[in-house]
């Protein structure tokens, strides 16, 4: 799935596993964007592993996500000293699991 208008842009795909290509606007220096991965294949229980997959600039970026009924929310972080304007792809894996 491909992000339309800018890197704050949710996105829907309902897998355990995908790929989604980001919106190349640029991401300012040590700059946080958050957006939204809606997929029914997520519980609120379940985690999201997320990787830096291709294109951009390897390093540049830590990826963190927070898990709903639903959905993910994903934050994506310009860790250099500089503006990126990367539509990086982001592999994310949903691990199944329960609150014990």
């Amino acid at each position: 799935v491909t992000q339309a208008t800018n890197k704050a842009t949710g996105v829907t795909l309902n897998k355990v596993t995908g790929l989604i290509t980001m919106n190349n606007a640029a991401l300012a220096a040590d700059t946080t964007v958050t957006f939204t991965l809606t997929s029914s294949a997520i519980a609120a229980t379940d985690t999201v592993i997320l990787n830096h997959a291709s294109a951009g600039t390897a390093g540049s970026y830590t990826l963190n996500a927070q898990v709903a009924a639903g959905s993910a929310t994903i934050n994506v972080r310009n860790v250099t000293a500089g503006s990126l304007s990367e539509a990086i792809v982001i592999r994310y894996t949903v691990i199944k699991s329960i609150s014990a």
